[in-house]
């Protein structure tokens, strides 16, 4: 059975990435929350 994590950097960046979360409304709650909460990493 295949399993459901095939790691592919470019699909990675593109859904989970810095600039597909600044493109929506929510995605940039979201780097706001992990700001706030004082992450070293804010997105992938």
């Amino acid at each position: 059975m295949k399993r459901t994590w095939q790691p592919k950097r470019l699909s990675r960046q593109r859904k989970l990435g810095f600039r597909a979360r600044m493109a929506t409304a929510s995605g940039r709650d979201i780097i706001a929350r992990r700001r706030q909460r004082g992450r070293t990493k804010l997105s992938v």
